[in-house]
């Protein structure tokens, strides 16, 4: 089985600079995620110029100011992408970025990025899940707000164009989301009637709901991440930390470890215990030779040094060839057969 692939979601975090975004590439390497994910806009091609910012911005951000100014603010441009990508070449971890729009998607297509992140807003685009299906490189859609008609949609919209590399993330479109929201087994849904790979994308506070995912089989995690809470912005106060993302992965790693491999067999190191921890049948009392065997003559105890309990039923009513102090295992050479 796979290792579950974690995605650290920068998006936006590195608050339009390109160093800040540098910094985010380098902890998400140390921290041990597979890849960091960056946002790809231009606030002119996502939200009117007087467009009102979300409640959980609002919170967060000068009031005044519109999600139009804010996104602006945030933009990077393709060559801070094509540095980005680069850096995280050198460095060992992937890099993904969300398209927003058709031109966004080309411009990381024309940098050679080989995954398509598609956000949950975009889920019922089906014009420009097309568009980026043709790519032919593998899809992740997130599908807040979605329900299960039209995540079949996008999933049909993407197969049309001949692309079956996908895989869809249940996520739940609130920051913070509350856990009792997040209806992990919904991914579990999405997996049995579409035929497809899940994982799971995550916005509440803590790691709960990823471990819970995992272990219900999740191939794919993604949680957002900042260098620090306090830093300006509209996601930072509500994100991990790196220190905070290190012990997600870290959970991850062993949550794999102690799902194993289905086979029911005992552990090397149960086997070491066997001895001291099963039992064996011994005599209840001292017992002279030529005794027929009573079930009250035979008591359990450890450690498995003689014939095991279930064989019982094979020394009751028998007759004891030598004679037994107590506490003395049966073995099959005492009986009279």
């Amino acid at each position: 089985m796979k290792p579950v692939y974690i995605i650290a979601e920068a998006g936006v975090n590195h608050n339009g600079s390109l160093e800040m975004a540098m910094q985010l590439v380098e902890r998400a390497k140390e921290i041990g995620a597979d890849c960091v994910k960056f946002q790809t806009f231009r606030a002119e091609r996502i939200v009117t110029a007087t467009s009102p910012k979300a409640n959980y911005q609002l919170e967060v951000t000068d009031k005044a100011e519109s999600q139009f100014e804010m996104l602006k603010k945030l933009e990077l441009g393709r060559d801070d992408f094509a540095r980005i990508q680069a850096r995280c070449k050198e460095l060992g971890i992937d890099f993904m970025s969300t398209p927003y729009n058709p031109e966004d998607a080309e411009l990381l297509n024309g940098i050679g990025v080989d995954v398509f992140k598609i956000a949950s807003g975009q889920v019922v685009e089906l014009p420009f899940l097309r568009q980026v299906a043709a790519y032919g490189k593998r899809m992740i859609i997130s599908t807040g707000m979605a329900d299960m008609a039209e995540v079949r949609e996008a999933v049909d919209a993407i197969r049309t164009v001949g692309n079956t590399d996908l895989v869809v993330l249940q996520c739940n479109t609130d920051y913070p989301s509350r856990i009792e929201d997040v209806n992990i087994r919904a991914m579990l849904t999405m997996r049995d009637e579409l035929g497809v790979r899940v994982g799971y994308s995550d916005h509440v506070p803590n790691n709960h709901a990823c471990f819970a995912a995992v272990a219900l089989g999740a191939e794919m995690i993604e949680k957002h991440f900042t260098l620090d809470n306090a830093l300006p912005g509209p996601d930072h106060s509500s994100l991990l930390e790196p220190e905070a993302f290190r012990q997600l992965v870290q959970g991850i790693r062993d949550i794999e470890k102690c799902l194993g491999d289905g086979v029911k067999r005992p552990s090397a190191r149960e086997k070491a215990n066997t001895y001291g921890m099963r039992r064996s049948m011994v005599a209840a009392l001292d017992l002279p030779a030529g005794k027929r065997i009573g079930r009250e003559d035979i008591g359990f105890k450890r450690p498995a040094n003689g014939l095991a309990p279930k064989h019982l039923d094979e020394i009751v009513g028998k007759t004891l060839l030598n004679a037994m102090r107590a506490d003395e295992p049966f073995t099959m050479d005492l009986i009279a057969h």
